[in-house]
């Protein structure tokens, strides 16, 4: 028996030899470096239909009881739009609330009415100089940029316009780096899906979010029937 053990002994001693030398000639597998994934590319595409632009008759921007239904006054207020600002009107159309917000700001200060439409350009002009606007300036801008200055504007509004823009992102973008410190964003508008003239708010809300702001402030006056919305937003930090 004791003969019996010491044999087997000697034979598993043998064996985990041989496997330690085969274990040694084999390659030491070299550690993978784990993977780096790629910085996000900014994208600036939207995936949702989009309003085209109107191109007809202005007058019909000129309704008598549209400053009253809009509360335009208040809207104003609330964009602190007053003596000596800066404020850009972008989708300007007829100029209806820029020769508003000229007079709000009065000569120390400023409007830029901004079309992508050089006959509404054109119309704005003649406008300013019949009604003696001297602080009125157009600004004719494309899809992607209001063409803006940089740092220039305390307030900015988009009235009925936004489900029209083309490239949101890319133009809030560029609507950012014209504000200047603590100015503000209006958004009018109504829920619908993209193509009716009109937009849903939370797809407004997520859009500025990617373009760099926040909400500050939302708003169902703008329209006695509750469809239009009035949403304000700043820089976010």
């Amino acid at each position: 028996m004791k003969l019996f053990l010491l044999a087997a002994f000697f034979a598993f001693s043998f064996s985990a030899c041989q496997t330690a030398k085969l274990s040694s000639l084999e390659p030491t597998p070299i550690a993978t470096p784990p993977s780096v994934s790629p910085s996000p590319q900014t994208n600036d595409n939207i995936n949702r239909p989009t309003s085209e632009p109107y191109t007809g008759d202005l007058s019909i921007f000129e309704d008598k009881d549209r400053a009253k239904n809009l509360q335009i006054d208040r809207v104003m207020d609330i964009l602190k739009i007053s003596d000596g600002k800066s404020v850009a009107d972008i989708g300007a159309g007829s100029g209806w609330f820029t020769v508003r917000a000229a007079k709000r700001v009065g000569t120390n200060g400023k409007v830029f009415a901004v079309e992508i439409n050089q006959e509404y350009i054109d119309y704005i002009n003649n406008r300013a100089k019949k009604e003696n606007y001297t602080n009125i300036q157009t600004v004719l801008g494309t899809e992607d940029n209001p063409k803006l200055p940089d740092n220039a504007v305390d307030a900015v509004l988009i009235l009925k316009t936004y489900h029209e823009i083309a490239e949101p992102i890319k133009v809030l973008r560029n609507v950012r780096a014209a504000l200047k410190k603590d100015g503000l964003v209006g958004i009018i508008d109504k829920n619908g899906k993209g193509d009716d003239h009109g937009i849903q708010r939370d797809k407004v809300i997520e859009e500025l979010k990617r373009a760099g702001f926040e909400l500050k402030e939302q708003f169902d006056f703008t329209k006695a029937d509750g469809m239009d919305y009035f949403l304000v937003f700043r820089a976010a930090k």
